[in-house]
C-alpha cells in the first residue's frame, strides 16, 4: 500500500493489488462530470500528476510515463483526485484543454462534452467582482457607470461581432462572440436576471 499526499491529505492507493503495479484511473470533466477516458497509473505517474498538475499515465503500449497531451497539447489539467472505497482505483477530475480522444472526439466514447456549466460559474464571478472591493476590476468599474453604459457595451460588441462575421478571420470572430456573451451576462445581472431566466423562456417556447 503506497501513501501519497494530495493537498496535504493522504491518498492511499494499492498499486500492488493487480495489473503489475498499475491502478485504473477514470478521468471525469470537472465542470460537466462527463467521463472522458480511462487510463492506468503507477506510483510514479501519480506523483508526477500531483507535482505538475497535468494528468500523467503509465502507457502500457509505450511502456513509459505518458502525459496526456504531450504531443497534441490537449492536456488534462488536474482539479481533484480521489481513491475509491477499495483504494485500488482513482477518480480524476480535470479540465480538458481540447478533445480527449486521439480520434478528435470529446471523449473516448465519442460523446459530446458541452461545458455549459462554465457560464453559470462565470455569473458567480461577475457577481463577486461587482460587489467586491477591487477598484481596478473591469466589471466593478462598468457597473459603477450604470446600466446605460452596460447596455451600450452590449450594442458595441454586437456590432463588432457582425463586422467580423463578414470576414474570414475565425479567431477574431470567436473572440468578439466571447466579448458579446460576457457583456450580455453583465446586462442580465444589471437588470436583476440571470442566464437561467432566459433558459426557462427558451424551454417554454420549445415545449409549445
Amino acid at each position: 500500500m503506497n501513501n501519497i499526499s494530495e493537498n496535504n491529505k493522504p491518498l492511499k492507493i494499492d498499486f500492488d493489488k493487480y495489473l503489475d503495479g498499475l491502478a485504473p484511473a477514470i478521468v471525469q470533466d470537472y465542470a460537466t462530470a462527463r467521463v472522458l477516458m480511462l487510463g492506468f497509473m503507477n506510483e510514479e505517474a501519480l506523483q508526477k500528476t500531483l507535482s505538475e498538475g497535468r494528468v500523467c499515465f503509465y502507457s502500457r503500449s509505450k511502456k513509459r510515463l505518458w502525459t496526456k497531451g504531450e504531443e497534441s497539447g490537449n492536456f488534462l489539467i488536474l482539479r481533484e483526485i480521489k481513491a475509491d472505497c477499495d483504494q485500488d482505483t482513482l477518480l480524476i477530475k480535470a479540465d480538458p484543454l481540447g478533445p480527449v480522444c486521439h480520434t478528435g472526439a470529446d471523449t473516448c466514447w465519442d460523446e459530446q462534452n458541452t461545458r455549459m456549466d462554465f457560464l453559470f460559474s462565470l455569473e458567480q464571478v461577475i457577481e463577486q467582482r461587482k460587489t467586491g472591493t477591487e477598484e481596478k476590476s473591469y466589471v466593478k468599474q462598468l457597473f459603477a457607470r450604470g446600466i446605460n453604459k452596460i447596455a451600450q457595451k452590449v450594442g458595441e460588441e454586437a456590432v463588432e461581432l457582425v463586422i467580423e462575421a463578414k470576414d474570414n478571420n475565425d479567431d477574431l470572430f470567436l473572440n468578439e462572440a466571447a466579448d458579446l456573451l460576457f457583456h450580455y451576462l453583465l446586462l442580465l445581472n444589471a437588470k436583476g436576471y440571470d442566464l437561467q431566466s432566459v433558459i426557462r423562456i427558451l424551454e417554454q417556447r420549445h415545449a409549445k
